[in-house]
């Protein structure tokens, strides 16, 4: 049989051969990091035997699906410490999954985080050990008394909603067996050192509020002690960026048990909020968009037409007026369809570039809800556009560039994902094909780099989606662009060619922020709190030395009103150095110092969050040099500390 690597290389081998072996014969450096391979695409176990021509790629631990493989054995050897320390424990699940592994464990007696270093501890033992991972499957009856047996109800009903003609796999390790798909390392001792247990939390079984609360042991492995090492620096340094701490402490929103998931927000927040939403309309109105608004609230027959209420009831609320049934809406575009059917429209009407921010409602379930991240009320920045065929690259390539444009003052770097046609969507064949053409091409043109999430577009179209990275390297799934041929059809909307006859637009989906609650969030833990200048809330703190030069204090703070900046003065009886200290706490980018010689000169002394002491200045040239900086919303970096003395 030919094996071909990934290198274009070919190897021949006249019998059968494990890929272990294979990647033994070419290395035994690489035998030893090996994690597990793909065959002609598909992921396997390092023990699978090769017996056909195929392609062949041999994952290490730096190879993403490798990591994965070495963190899911992982989360066996947790398994298995948890289950020498605590034998009654019943087991549930443990995959890997972005940053690390979890499994999902029922002790008879509840675990607190003092468990987690002697799970640690026992997990050591596991892997030097150097147990072997060996594969078995049974037919369904025999895997289901199998896990009856060794009473873990969880894996029996797990086994008992498989399909009836699904292979059912085990691993066994030493005294220890897990229900499990695979792939996996050879042994325990691949897992290696660079692990770390980090939290425990509750997690419903199958994610079901319905069902009893299980704990969630969180934890992480990577292949080196200095991957590790960096990431526990990581999240660490999120801890202290952690948006719903700094929203707390820098007064900008609240949540509140009247409506878990419904975030409030206070007058600093709001300040936030409407200074990112004033830039919002001012690029759009730039860009040739017009705004509409559309009710929170519509009929089922609407929600039928648009596909909602079959695709994603689910996750509507709903309700009833007078006898009919009634939705609130999860999205905006149905909306922004009737709006545009609302009059004929010409060729010379498009593209019409329709925005709206719009209010929006989705039932996340409780364990999902997380600060502004994860809400159930929020405001999408929708915007959609409706054109002819032919404009489709040039109105994708124009929605790229504003995206590019939003993130690159923030200062974000991003990376974009071609999402293709999910199991559950509607529509032909065709229309499909030509929509994700449509979006790859564009991409293509603009020479953006992209990978393809294959099955992860919307139920009405393919998306290109935008990941941002923020300043401590995690990405967040904001912008997306989607292509749609659907809703125009289920709506029969139409438009008059230049031809005189009538023709369906194509429309497009889109948002810059996504959820402007969640892209705050993302901005407080981007910043630390520490907005620039024209976003923040507060911009000027005005700290008289003492009461005598309140007055003085007072005509500096109606000057800086007076020019559109958003100043307060702190008029407490406290020492200045307490004074500056409450106004770095609270990240306030300026603090104007008021005393006698700033009094008589009329001056103020300038301290900046970005510089430390900035000198004296007259009033008209700080406010001068402060609208600049606002104006052109420049990112003023921070000098190290001995740079300010």
């Amino acid at each position: 049989m030919k094996i071909t690597l990934k290198d274009g290389s070919v190897k021949e081998y006249a019998s059968p051969m494990s890929i272990i072996d294979i990647a033994k014969d070419i290395s035994e450096g690489l035998a030893r990091v090996a994690c597990l391979g793909e065959v002609d695409g598909k992921e396997e176990d390092l023990r699978t035997v090769i017996d056909h021509d195929c392609q062949l790629n041999i994952l290490t631990a730096k190879d993403e699906k490798g990591l994965a493989a070495l963190r899911h054995t992982a989360s066996h050897v947790m398994a298995q410490a948890v289950k020498r320390l605590y034998p009654e424990t019943k087991l549930a699940i443990g995959p890997s999954i972005a940053d690390g592994f979890y499994y999902d464990v029922d002790p008879a007696t509840p675990l607190t985080a003092e468990d987690l270093p002697k799970i640690e501890a026992e997990m050591k033992k596991i892997i030097k050990e150097a147990l072997p991972l060996e594969r078995f499957t049974l037919p369904r009856n025999e895997a289901i008394e199998f896990m009856k047996e060794k009473e873990e109800p969880y894996k029996v009903e797990l086994i008992e909603d498989l399909p009836e003609d699904a292979e059912i796999s085990f691993y066994r390790q030493g005294d220890f067996t897990d229900l499990c798909a695979g792939p996996h390392m050879m042994n325990t001792k691949g897992v290696g050192k660079a692990f770390k247990l980090m939290n425990l939390a509750g997690a419903y079984w199958r994610g079901s509020e319905k069902n009893k609360m299980l704990t969630r042991i969180y934890a992480t492995a990577f292949a080196t002690k200095e991957d590790l090492e960096a990431y526990i620096t990581m999240m660490e340094e999120a801890k202290k960026r952690d948006h719903r701490k700094l929203g707390k402490e820098l007064g900008l929103f609240m949540m509140h048990d009247a409506g878990p998931g419904f975030p409030f927000f206070l007058p600093k927040g709001m300040v936030l909020k409407n200074t990112l939403l004033d830039y919002w309309r001012e690029i759009h109105k730039k860009a040739g968009y017009v705004e509409i608004s559309t009710p929170i609230i519509l009929n089922r027959k609407l929600w039928e037409t648009s596909g909602h209420w079959d695709h994603y009831k689910n996750n509507m609320y709903t309700t009833v007026i007078d006898e009919e049934d009634y939705a609130i809406k999860p999205m905006n575009c149905p909306g922004g369809v009737l709006v545009y059917a609302s009059e004929p429209r010409s060729y010379r009407d498009l593209p019409l570039r329709m925005g709206e921010l719009g209010i929006v409602h989705r039932h996340e379930k409780s364990g999902q809800l997380h600060g502004l991240m994860r809400v159930r009320c929020f405001t999408q920045d929708d915007a959609h556009i409706f054109m002819t065929p032919e404009q489709i690259k040039d109105e994708i390539k124009g929605v790229v560039h504003l995206i590019n444009q939003v993130y690159s003052l923030f200062g974000f770097k991003y990376h974009v994902e071609l999402s293709t046609r999910p199991e559950d969507s509607m529509g032909s064949d065709e229309d499909w094909e030509m929509a994700t053409e449509g979006l790859r091409s564009a991409l293509e043109e603009l020479g953006l780099p992209y990978v393809v999430n294959e099955g992860d577009g919307a139920f009405y179209g393919p998306k290109i989606d935008f990941h941002l990275e923020d300043s401590i390297g995690r990405t967040w799934q904001c912008g997306t662009i989607q292509l749609d041929f659907q809703l125009p059809q289920r709506f029969e909307l139409e438009y008059t060619g230049a031809d005189g006859e009538k023709h369906r637009p194509i429309m497009i989906h889109r948002v810059v922020f996504g959820s402007i609650e969640r892209f705050i969030g993302i901005l407080i833990e981007h910043f630390a709190g520490a907005f620039p200048t024209w976003l923040a809330p507060v911009q000027v703190k005005i700290l008289p030395i003492s009461d005598k030069y309140a007055d003085y204090s007072k005509e500096v703070l109606d000057k800086l009103t007076e020019a559109g900046i958003r100043a307060e003065m702190d008029t407490r009886s406290e020492k200045i150095g307490y004074k500056i200290r409450e106004a770095q706490t609270q990240k306030i980018p300026y603090m104007l110092v008021v005393g006698q010689k700033e009094e008589e000169e009329k001056t103020v002394s300038v301290r900046s969050r970005f510089a430390g002491d900035e000198g004296a200045s007259s009033v008209e040239s700080f406010i001068e040099s402060i609208q600049k900086e606002i104006e052109e919303k420049n990112l003023r970096e921070t000098v190290k500390a001995d740079e300010a003395k």
